[in-house]
């Protein structure tokens, strides 16, 4: 690839990220129009029938207001710190005009099941609001971090001779990055990549990559880098595109003997992942009292209705100046005490951070984040160390214009591609039964990821085959076969959906495609197996399974019937139903995918998307069964690889339906 003039490059990135910004603004401001607040509260962008809670201040002066859902309600939501959210009366008696004005706005402080905080503004009229009634709660655009993104591509356009230009013009050019000089360090628990690695991170000036596909231990490897670099520095930034990421890097440095300091709230609350927040760890400062008090005894100052004269004045700017001591004092010993400070892209332009700088930032799941996000926090240190697979999940674009521009290139990617010396790959992986992980490594990492001996021929059961391809009720009825009839080798065993239907159509149901037929027949291939294996050892082992789809529509579809379903009220506490993305990161012994599409036409929408396939497939430990319609799939050519590498599994010579 050809070097590029770094401010040009910046400034098309620039550009294509105000085609996202327009395209994401437009997008949600068509949904909020033509999405009725049901449909909305499906897709986990709203929660009704919500009551508000105590208004009160919390413990870093912000004015938050609790939001109670008034019914249970498991649906997945999309509601997690920092996000901007609204609040609103739907009251039937209220006009358009009136219900915009009955409306508080803020921002997500915490979510915990059926309870969320919300800060307010000061001035929020809460009460009001209260006594109508008939209340939702409902996210609302993200103007705050675009404009975060934008500021930190105008920052390093603008940069001139300081360490943020050397880097610009490094990561947009071909110049070696520096490195020290010293050997690979001795680490006996990990592997010779991951050894290696950690040496790569430590010998770095500039950069490094560690690139770390499906259960390689990706996260084992950087939390030692960073335990590591710990040794030679003070202190180091950690961050990762989302919440979720943010707080398992985080626990798994705590749980290494590291004292980490969270900016910001988890996704998962429970008193070890708060313990290290940073607003936890302020109210449990020894000053934190007095300083409450002071802010208490202010609020009172200022509603008075009294005459402010002179003295009035002075007696508030005292109690700001005692105020503003303690609460800089706290702040001090707080940053002073922790190894690790930890935040989102986003959230390391919080001015808790203003004027601080490190040496080392490391980025985890850098892949999935966008390059502007990742300038964000590189303004604040000297080398930056990037994790992750840019073989699996991308990030998210919503405009097709700004992806064909090239926004879904990442940082990540652009330096593996123009300087491969600073990439590591990590090769020995621990997760999957050798032939469930060979497709996935032959595919997509050019056959250089290997099994672990201890995990090279796992199975749950004897003489199983680790991949199965399922034909589904569309094939079966094509095929001709009847409810107790033999397939082919890709499936021992013909299901047939409980509802009569072939599957043939894909169906829309609110907001996402779902496949009824493809459900049934999911957890009816589900139901044999787990009989296979037999109860008194599922719950004996805890044998985990998880069900992927990649379209929302049908895990919630997936999700009611399987409550429905007597056989598997035993084992709900060891079956997880999701999309791919909420599967990053984990594992199941069992996996089971259901890819929906079915047609005519071959149209396979966004499992185009390979990357997320990638992600899909190398779930599994010991057994994958994928269900899919090849008539519909296998016209693309990964998908026909991927059949007929099943069907070689099995015993096969199948070609795929669609194969010439």
């Amino acid at each position: 690839m050809n070097e590029q003039n770094p401010i040009l490059a910046l400034q098309r990135q620039r550009f294509l990220l105000q085609m996202e910004y327009l395209a994401e603004k437009e997008l949600f401001a068509d949904r909020t129009e033509a999405y009725g607040l049901e449909r909305r509260a499906l897709r986990g962008d709203a929660w009704l029938n919500v009551r508000l809670g105590r208004c009160y201040y919390n413990s870093l002066n912000q004015r938050v207001v609790e939001v109670l859902r008034t019914q249970d309600d498991d649906t997945d939501h999309n509601f997690e710190y920092g996000k901007p959210v609204v609040i609103v009366s739907h009251h039937d008696s209220l006009a358009k005009a009136k219900q915009r004005q009955m409306a508080v706005t803020g921002t997500v402080s915490f979510v915990d099941g059926s309870r969320m905080v919300v800060a307010i503004a000061e001035q929020a009229d809460v009460e009001s609001l209260q006594a109508v009634g008939a209340l939702s709660v409902q996210l609302s655009f993200d103007e705050t971090s675009y404009r975060t993104m934008f500021d930190a591509l105008d920052r390093v356009m603008r940069a001139r001779g300081n360490r943020l230009a050397y880097l610009r013009d490094l990561f947009y050019s071909r110049q070696r990055a520096e490195t020290f000089s010293f050997g690979d360090i001795r680490l006996p628990w990990l592997n010779a990549a991951q050894q290696h690695a950690v040496g790569e991170v430590l010998r770095a000036k500039d950069v490094a990559v560690v690139h770390g596909p499906p259960g390689t231990g990706k996260t084992t490897t950087l939390v030692e880098a960073i335990h590591e670099t710990l040794r030679r520095e003070a202190q180091v930034l950690v961050c990762a595109q989302s919440n979720m990421a943010v707080d398992w890097i985080s626990e798994r440095l705590v749980d290494r003997g590291v004292s980490v300091l969270r900016i910001g709230n988890p996704v998962r609350v429970d008193d070890k992942m708060l313990s290290f927040t940073y607003e936890r760890r302020f109210e449990a400062h020894p000053d934190y009292p007095q300083l409450w008090a002071i802010r208490k005894a202010l609020r009172e100052l200022r509603s008075r209705k009294a005459r402010r004269d002179e003295r009035y004045h002075q007696k508030v700017e005292s109690l700001k100046g005692r105020a503003a001591e303690l609460e800089y004092r706290i702040n001090t010993e707080l940053f002073a005490e922790a190894r690790v400070i930890a935040c989102t892209l986003v959230g390391s332009a919080h001015r808790l951070l203003e004027g601080m700088h490190f040496t080392t930032l490391f980025i985890d799941e850098a892949a999935q984040a966008l390059e502007a996000a990742c300038w964000i926090p590189i303004r604040r240190v000297s080398r930056v160390i990037f994790a992750g697979d840019h073989c699996q999940l991308p990030p998210t674009v919503k405009s097709m214009a700004a992806l064909k521009g090239g926004l879904g290139k990442t940082l990540m990617e652009r330096i593996v591609e123009q300087k491969p010396e600073v990439v590591t790959l990590l090769k020995m992986q621990y997760r999957m039964n050798e032939e469930i992980m060979r497709f996935s490594s032959d595919w997509f990492y050019n056959g250089q990821v290997e099994c672990a001996p201890d995990v090279k021929y796992r199975s749950v059961l004897d003489y199983d085959v680790p991949m199965e391809w399922r034909l589904t009720p569309r094939d079966l009825a094509q095929q001709g076969e009847q409810p107790s009839g033999r397939a082919n080798t890709m499936a021992t065993t013909v299901l047939s959906p409980a509802d009569g239907s072939t599957g043939h159509t894909d169906m829309k149901q609110g907001f996402s495609l779902v496949n009824k037929a493809e459900a049934d027949y999911t957890l009816a291939v589900l139901e044999q197996y787990l009989t296979k294996i037999g109860k008194e050892r599922i719950l004996e082992e805890r044998i985990d399974t998880g069900i992927i789809s990649p379209y929302r529509g049908q895990v919630q579809y997936l999700r009611s019937l399987l409550k429905k379903k007597a056989f598997f009220k035993p084992y709900r506490h060891l079956i997880t139903v999701n999309t791919v993305d909420g599967f990053q990161g984990q594992e199941r012994d069992v996996i089971v995918i259901s890819l929906v599409r079915s047609n005519d036409d071959g149209q396979i929408g966004f499992l185009r998307d390979l990357r997320r396939m990638n992600v899909a497939i190398t779930r599994a430990r010991m057994k994958l069964i994928i269900l899919g319609d090849p008539m519909t799939l296998c016209r693309h050519p990964f998908y026909r690889k991927l059949y007929q590498y099943v069907a070689a599994l099995n015993g096969g010579n199948e070609k795929c339906p669609q194969s010439d």
